[in-house]
């Protein structure tokens, strides 16, 4: 893939974000794509791929996307996003807490014949675990 081929699926990838939808942004992974995340394991296939989106977007129902950088390098790209929302749904098995939560994520992909063929989420699961109550933390002083 080029580099403009490579922008332009990242940018369809924000675009699919802001609109919630779970089936574009499976659609560009490969059907025997693999997913490594901290919150849902390492996904393979487009199954479980999109399982996982629709979890993501049924769980912060007004989740707003920003992304802050995007570096391409060959066949692979990074990308850092801002996520905020409500946590107004199931997340995982925790069940919805209506707090505001705010997450810095960087997603690193590998493409191959147009698609992601693997992608790595990597994110401060326990923040955000903090952020809905589930953990605690001390105050630093």
């Amino acid at each position: 893939m080029t580099r403009d081929e490579i922008h332009a699926l990242l940018a369809r990838g924000i675009a699919a974000w802001r609109a919630r939808d779970a089936a574009t942004l499976t659609a560009m992974h490969a059907h025997n794509g693999v997913v490594a995340s901290p919150t849902g394991g390492v996904l393979e296939g487009r199954e479980e791929i999109q399982r996982v989106y629709r979890v993501w977007l049924a769980a912060f129902p007004d989740l707003t996307t920003h992304e802050d950088a995007e570096l391409i390098d060959g066949d692979r790209a990074v990308q850092v996003l801002r996520f905020s929302g409500t946590h107004a749904g199931e997340f995982f098995g925790l069940p919805a807490t209506g707090r505001h939560v705010e997450m810095t994520a960087a997603f690193v992909f590998t493409f191959r014949d147009g698609l992601v063929i693997e992608e790595r989420r990597i994110y401060d699961f326990t923040g955000l675990l903090v952020q809905v109550g589930v953990l605690k933390a001390k105050p630093s002083i």
